[in-house]
């Protein structure tokens, strides 16, 4: 059974962890010490990959209508073995460092190396369409990780067993609804409010949006009592991977729900 929606964070991980420790054990400074690395890791890895297709892309935007398409799918043939190759490796990566937990101070730092490379190229070609929309999902993701975070140490949010099962339950459906999506997709349809920029469609991404940061809330309190039980050292890293997966997913739904909205004008 999980404690957290977010499959990263198992429960009795923290506990059943501590008898593979060295002596050290984590603190809670030391995961967020270990999330900023690995925040500016993917930072940088998408900033490289941004830097190398934006310029192509504003020639596009500059171009003849003749010429936008060729200089467009030039850009999108750079980037997209940057946006692939990354989400695989990163996919990859995940599910090592969630059975192997004493794993992640090597392979998180890669992780999110590699995620800022998929995220990096698929944002570029989204700005593109939607100027602005990038920072404006960036600084909105921030600002929900701030405000959250502020809410759970104040004691405005409670993880209680009934707060902790409707996330759980919440995200549970989420995920059969984007694997029906996904499945249905190979006979080239969909769920019409997943995709759609109609009421149903914004509305579907708003709940989304919101359980993805009620995520964030789970994993403060997994990882607060990771550090009162004493858990292994490693386990700064692990809380810190928790943190970006959870991270890189609230930005991808809010990206998801700005574009709806900005194919509704």
């Amino acid at each position: 059974m999980f404690r957290s929606s977010n499959p990263t964070l198992k429960e009795g991980l923290f506990s059943n962890s501590g008898i593979l420790g060295d002596g050290q054990t984590m603190t809670i400074q030391g995961a967020v010490n270990n999330t900023l690395i690995m925040l500016f890791l993917l930072v940088a890895g998408a900033a490289w990959v941004w830097m190398g297709i934006t310029p192509i892309l504003t020639q596009a935007a500059m171009a003849s209508q003749a010429n936008i398409g060729a200089l467009v799918s030039q850009g999108s043939s750079q980037v997209l073995p940057f946006a692939v190759g990354g989400f695989f490796v990163a996919f990859i990566l995940s599910f090592v460092i969630v059975f192997k937990p004493n794993f992640s101070p090597y392979l998180a730092p890669v992780y999110a190396l590699a995620e800022g490379l998929a995220l990096g190229g698929i944002s570029a070609l989204i700005e593109f369409k939607f100027p602005g929309i990038v920072m404006q999902a960036v600084l909105l993701t921030f600002a929900t990780l701030f405000c959250l975070l502020m809410a759970y140490k104040t004691g405005l949010i409670r993880v209680t067993d009934k707060f902790r099962t409707g996330v759980i339950v919440a995200t549970g459906a989420i995920a059969v609804i984007y694997l029906i999506n996904m499945v249905m997709g190979f006979f080239h349809t969909s769920i019409p409010f997943v995709a759609g920029s109609g009421f149903f469609g914004i509305a579907f991404s708003m709940f989304v949006v919101g359980i993805a940061a009620l995520n964030l809330v789970l994993d403060f309190d997994m990882i607060e009592r990771g550090a009162e039980s004493g858990a292994p050292k490693y386990m700064e890293w692990y809380s810190g991977f928790v943190l970006m997966v959870t991270l890189v997913w609230l930005y991808i739904e809010i990206l998801n729900l700005l574009m709806k909205l900005r194919g509704r004008d």
